[in-house]
């Protein structure tokens, strides 16, 4: 393998506290004890060259103050970012045997990166690599850690590689998270964080504290991580969206929210959901991590399914509003409700569409065969028991074609393995069951 040092240089530099997107993602990571990195193979347009990668991956780090930011450990478990203005970054090129398959050589590379935590006090939060088949290029690894950015920021990521292509890469315009920092401590800062805190207080203090129910014994492997991929959910979603007038992420959060009060019996259903937050001013284009919970509240029991798609799009609303925090002030806030009330209120339970925009509101131009047709091929798996730290229950929406592709992590002390089976398919079920009868 060789190492070949990249030499950046860009606008930017000095040590600061961190943003609310960067303590979110910190506290996950030490939670987990994992770098939680963003990235993947890629193959390269034939004739790629080295030195054409070396170039893109320098005007990245010289574009962006989130990749040239390291942090500095204080007295006191105190967490600071450190932005440079210039430095070197390594490109590592590796020779693939001309007997073995550079696909599955690049899958192992990628598995190495994500599995290495970070040397958060000393390296870059960047690890790229290009693979060399018989003489010639054949695929990239990158690997972004997650306290860089997020799944919004590595899109423009890849929009700044795709404009680098074209010859053309617009100036950076958003917020930088030295810049976001001291909004975020100044009064305007304050006063947004005061109005998001006061409306997470008097939902937590409105709802029940359990998400699930009381264990039903002990299952091995305890956490599981489980594939659901249904083009019967897909083209439902799309069907029930179209006749109701919101997204798709509105219906498929509502058969969420259906199926799950069925299996738990809980009600009303309290999800937190990832919002991007990019929406706000001077953060549409930023690469920095920015995501945060909101908080969905929806009551289903005995209620029509279109009408909880309406209440599901209005909490999402909601959610969306006030998902703009400090990390901090938020578990001091819960650990206080949780001590007055004389319980801990469980939150651990996720709800994260990642697909673009263009999945969601695809054309809905499918009719009932369609959707009959497509419930044969439904497809359920477990990939792997999880490690232990993972979160409880947290459902994602990949960004897939043609079906709604969910993995669940999920600990099978809040939901057993037949309950998730219910929960799974229950979410196709009502969504069909909601399209048909329409």
């Amino acid at each position: 393998m060789e190492r070949i040092l990249v030499r950046f240089e860009g606008e930017g530099s000095g040590t600061g506290e961190l943003s609310w997107g960067q303590k979110d993602i910190w506290d996950a990571i030490r939670r987990l004890r994992s770098s939680l990195g963003i990235g993947g193979l890629v193959p390269l347009t034939p004739g790629t060259t080295v030195d054409d990668v070396a170039a893109k991956l320098g005007l990245l780090m010289s574009r962006h103050q989130a990749l040239r930011t390291r942090l500095r450990f204080g007295p006191g478990d105190r967490v600071r970012q450190a932005v440079s203005r210039a430095g070197e970054v390594a490109l590592e090129v590796v020779e693939v045997a001309a007997d073995d398959d550079p696909v599955q050589a690049g899958k192992a590379l990628y598995t190495a990166y994500h599995d290495e935590e970070f040397d958060y006090e000393h390296e870059w939060p960047v690890r790229m690599a290009v693979l060399r088949h018989r003489g010639v290029l054949t695929h990239l690894v990158a690997l972004v850690c997650h306290l860089a950015t997020d799944g919004f920021g590595a899109h423009v990521l890849r929009a700044d590689l795709s404009n680098m292509d074209s010859g053309w890469v617009p100036p950076v315009t958003a917020m930088q998270p030295l810049e976001q920092a001291r909004w975020q401590r100044g009064p305007a800062g304050r006063r947004h964080n005061d109005v998001a805190l006061r409306y997470w207080e008097g939902v937590l203090r409105a709802i029940s504290a359990r998400r699930f129910p009381d264990p039903k014994g002990w299952h091995e492997p305890r956490y599981l991580d489980v594939l659901f991929a249904s083009p019967a959910l897909h083209l439902s979603a799309l069907k029930v969206a179209e006749r109701t007038g919101v997204g798709s992420t509105s219906v498929l959060l509502a058969a969420f929210a259906v199926a799950l009060a069925r299996v738990t019996g809980i009600n009303p259903v309290v999800a937190q959901t990832m919002v991007g937050n990019r929406f706000r001013p001077g953060l549409a284009e930023a690469v920095s991590p920015l995501c945060h919970a909101g908080l969905c509240v929806m009551d289903v029991d005995g209620v029509p399914f279109e009408k909880v798609v309406g209440r599901a799009w209005r909490a999402q609303l909601n959610a969306c509003k006030h998902a703009y925090y400090d990390p901090d002030g938020m578990l001091d806030l819960v650990d206080r409700i949780s001590t007055e009330r004389g319980e801990r209120i469980e939150r651990e339970c996720f709800f994260n569409d990642r697909r673009s925009r263009y999945r969601q509101e695809a054309s809905a131009d499918v009719d009932e065969r369609d959707i009959h047709d497509a419930r044969g091929r439904t497809t359920m798996r477990v990939v792997s028991p999880l490690d232990p730290e993972c979160e409880p229950f947290f459902l994602h929406i990949n960004d897939v074609p043609d079906a709604v592709d969910i993995r669940l992590s999920v600990d099978t002390q809040r939901l057993a393995p037949p309950d998730v089976e219910a929960f799974l398919y229950g979410m196709e079920r009502v969504a069909v069951e909601a399209a048909l009868a329409g």
